[in-house]
């Protein structure tokens, strides 16, 4: 469809298995993404891109575990293991992943002081990416979202793209989730809040 465009969240070595902060089941993801980037006539990836000694990594606070909160101006921020550092084989996109037609590539996270879930917004809810103007330009009207995580930067673009106008999709079996505390759960009731298709098939 001239007016749809296919969204891969964060297909980088680091969430899958064997990286910095790998998410189960993202391996075994690859092939569906795959098959909807071959459905797709218009493809953008989104990558983690984060500067060494990136603000929301707990080697960057003294005596801080990963997977903890602290308080940023903006709000509770998880701390994580050290992951998708700018230049890094973690950072590059999974081997398997074909990103040959992608049309654009959406780098984030690359503030020190703040981390950066959504494709649209960082963290701090005021700092744009441009992505939204970019989609508009280009006349797409629908957004079919997948990759990693499910439960944090898929559900957070998602619900971005929702309150920017878009008709959104999520192919959820084309995912993978983190889960922490129970966040899979949480973000799929937001998801289906913000009006969001979560029975799309790959």
């Amino acid at each position: 469809m001239p007016n749809e465009a296919l969204i891969v969240v964060d297909v980088q070595n680091d969430f899958c298995e064997g990286g910095a902060l790998a998410v189960a089941g993202a391996n075994a993801i690859v092939p569906l993404v795959n098959r909807l980037i071959g459905r797709h006539d218009h493809v953008v990836l989104t990558q983690d891109w984060h500067p060494a000694g990136h603000a929301s990594f707990a080697s960057s606070w003294q005596d801080a575990e990963p997977f903890s909160t602290v308080q940023f101006p903006y709000g509770p921020q998880v701390l994580w293991p050290d992951h998708c550092v700018q230049g890094t084989p973690g950072a590059a996109f999974h081997t398997d992943l074909e990103i040959t037609k992608a049309q654009m590539i959406v780098r984030k996270g690359f503030h020190t002081g703040i981390d950066s879930y959504s494709a649209f917004r960082e963290n701090d809810r005021m700092t744009r990416t441009g992505l939204d103007g970019y989609l508009k330009a280009r006349g797409f009207t629908k957004l079919v979202f997948c990759g990693l995580a499910l439960d944090y930067c898929v559900a957070w673009s998602a619900i971005d793209a929702r309150q920017a106008g878009f008709d959104v999709a999520v192919v959820v079996e084309a995912t993978a989730a983190i889960d922490l505390d129970d966040s899979r759960k949480r973000m799929m009731s937001d998801m289906r809040r913000a009006g969001i298709n979560l029975n799309a098939t790959a």
